[in-house]
């Protein structure tokens, strides 16, 4: 079964702002951020990320995979003076595969990310008792491989395995940019990013993947205790995998989804939670469905 299932590369998010963003890149990792804490210096924290994906062969209903992506990951930021912005994230992947081969585990390390982002204008004003708000974002990061990529090329199941590991040998790229709008407490948070694949030492590259996604949130204050509950809007594509720079068949495709969170905060500590519905979606011409994601974080302004 293995040789047959879809090789989509599991994929989401990476982009930064310091006060409300969702965010997009991907990798073998599934670097995922969603709404950001707000933070005036440095913060470091954890998060938990998890993905469900169910395959079914269309010829042969008997052949089926359920992969379950587990991510813990370390992550920190600094804002350096007024302009610059700088985010690291060091993940831990859990990978759990059951399919009508039996039971697949792997874990470890994966590829670490690093991403500056630059302010381009932050403006505030006050309309009519109305306090308006508004900032733009662009930003560049790199993805280095520190995680394990151990499969054989020649190997007929190659696609699936790829799909196992916990990094992918290879250097990556990532571009991003983010607007976030505020009036008193409503504010909409809209940002698309572009992630560029490398290929690893064994000519393996995972697809490019486009990602453009658009929140709205409510910051509220209960006493002491900041609220702010969200939902939006994401779009995803991700481009073929190659091997020696030919396309691989039965990888790539396309993720419309909704999602809500919410965000609460008390002083330094920020903690939040996140889920992610598919709308449609396309993998490996329909065999393939991502069921759903989720995401907690806690988070400590430094």
């Amino acid at each position: 079964m293995r040789k047959f299932i879809c090789a989509t590369t599991v994929a989401l998010l990476l982009s930064i702002s310091a006060n409300a963003c969702e965010i997009c890149g991907c990798g073998l990792g599934s670097y995922y951020i969603g709404m950001m804490p707000q933070f005036s210096h440095k913060f470091i924290g954890l998060r938990y990320q998890y993905r469900r994906f169910h395959t079914v062969m269309a010829d042969d209903a008997s052949q089926f995979s359920n992969d379950y992506y587990k991510t813990t990951e370390l992550w920190a930021g600094w804002n350096i003076g007024k302009k610059w912005q700088l985010i690291a994230i060091l993940p831990y992947n859990i990978v759990h595969q059951v399919s009508d081969d039996g039971v697949t585990n792997n874990q470890g390390i994966g590829d670490i990310a690093v991403m500056a982002n630059y302010k381009l204008f932050d403006l505030n004003s006050n309309r009519n008792g109305r306090a308006f708000a508004q900032q733009l974002w662009f930003g560049a990061g790199i993805k280095v491989p520190t995680g394990k990529f151990n499969v054989d090329a020649t190997d007929p199941a190659l696609v699936a395995v790829a799909n196992t590991q916990t990094g992918s040998a290879s250097t990556d790229f990532m571009l991003n940019a983010m607007y976030n709008v505020r009036i008193n407490k409503l504010g909409i948070n809209t940002s698309a990013s572009y992630k560029i694949n490398t290929s690893n030492r064994d000519k393996y590259s995972f697809g490019n993947k486009f990602s453009a996604g658009s929140m709205v949130y409510y910051a509220a204050k209960k006493g002491a205790v900041g609220i702010m509950p969200n939902m939006g809007l994401m779009f995803e594509n991700t481009a073929s995998n190659s091997l020696q720079k030919v396309t691989v068949a039965q990888t790539g495709g396309h993720l419309f989804s909704a999602s809500a969170g919410l965000e609460l905060s008390y002083k330094k500590l920020t903690v939040g939670a996140s889920v992610q519905l598919p709308l449609s979606q396309n993998f490996s011409n329909g065999q393939t469905e991502l069921k759903s994601k989720g995401m907690l974080h806690v988070t400590f302004s430094l």
